[in-house]
């Protein structure tokens, strides 16, 4: 173990105690995936792919969900994933540009290992931009309600930067 903390937080604390490992002018590739139970098949697939990281900024995080989330209904709220386990993301981040095609192929395949072992949806801010095409799964059944959410308080896209959910 590198690093434990089990215990309340301050705000300032919890945003900057990843600063030192991701300085400004990193190179960022991401995905993200939910995972109902941690099998043997899955913890074989992080074994396999997570030694092989190409810089020492990349990292993954297997975030436990647990407790008061899995009380509130799928459709209460945007977070559909309310039966989930963990939400992991396979975060690669390298100084050099002219790595990227390495850092990108580590966290693709990487993702591609995992997969058939997770749900369908990830956590959507943990999403590349080539993730575009799971919105849907990452709100579950709770999509085409927020569309309509999206066409009545944002019909004309204003707020579309991010995973955007069309009007």
């Amino acid at each position: 173990v590198v690093a434990e903390h089990v215990g309340p937080m301050p705000y300032p604390a919890l945003n900057s105690a990843f600063d030192a490992l991701v300085p400004p002018g990193l190179q960022h590739y991401w995905k993200a995936n939910f995972v109902t139970e941690l099998t043997d098949a899955a913890i074989a697939a992080h074994v396999e792919h997570a030694p092989g990281l190409p810089a020492v900024n990349s990292t993954v995080h297997i975030y436990p969900i647990n407790g008061a989330c899995h009380r509130v209904a799928p459709d209460a709220t945007a977070f559909a994933y309310r039966d989930a386990s963990f939400a992991t993301v396979i975060a690669g981040m390298w100084p050099d540009a002219s790595a990227n095609d390495a850092n990108i192929a580590w966290v693709r395949d990487y993702y591609e290992a995992t997969a058939p072992h997770s749900e369908e949806g990830g956590y959507i801010n943990f999403m590349a931009d080539d993730d575009r095409g799971r919105i849907r799964a990452n709100y579950g059944a709770n999509y085409d309600r927020l569309v309509e959410v999206k066409r009545t308080y944002d019909p004309d896209n204003l707020f579309h930067l991010n995973q955007n959910i069309e009007p």
